[in-house]
């Protein structure tokens, strides 16, 4: 199970921050990545990290505003999110996988094997 908090509603211009600890055997993975859904589009990756190393991945879309962390010691990855748009309204969610992030590789293309529940965050004056 991967457990997430930290959504809500934040103005145009605010932060937040999400996270996501895994826990029992989710926490075996190689590559944790965050995804979004936007109300009636395809859910997109938008940024991902290794457990073990230091590779990055952000989409284009979250570059420069988002950034992805993690914390082995208490096991959970956050995303904070800054400069925060209306078009960053969605469900967030988080999932892990067996392979690697690469610096430019979008996670949407290949396989997480476990999923947060989803989390949403609402950014609206």
């Amino acid at each position: 199970q991967l457990v997430e908090s930290g959504g809500g509603l934040v103005q145009p211009g605010g932060s937040l921050i999400l996270s996501c600890t895994p826990t029992g055997a989710t926490s075996d993975y190689f590559g944790m990545s965050w995804f979004r859904q936007a109300p009636g589009k395809e859910r997109e990756g938008i940024a991902c990290i290794n457990r073990e190393d230091g590779n990055l991945y952000y989409s284009d879309a979250v570059k420069g505003r988002f950034t992805i962390s993690r914390d082995n010691a208490i096991n959970t990855v956050f995303l904070q999110m800054r400069s925060l748009q209306s078009e960053d309204t969605g469900v967030y969610y988080c999932a892990t996988s067996r392979y690697y992030c690469s610096g430019y590789v979008d996670p949407i293309n290949f396989e997480h094997e476990f999923w947060g529940q989803g989390i949403q965050v609402t950014v609206s004056s």
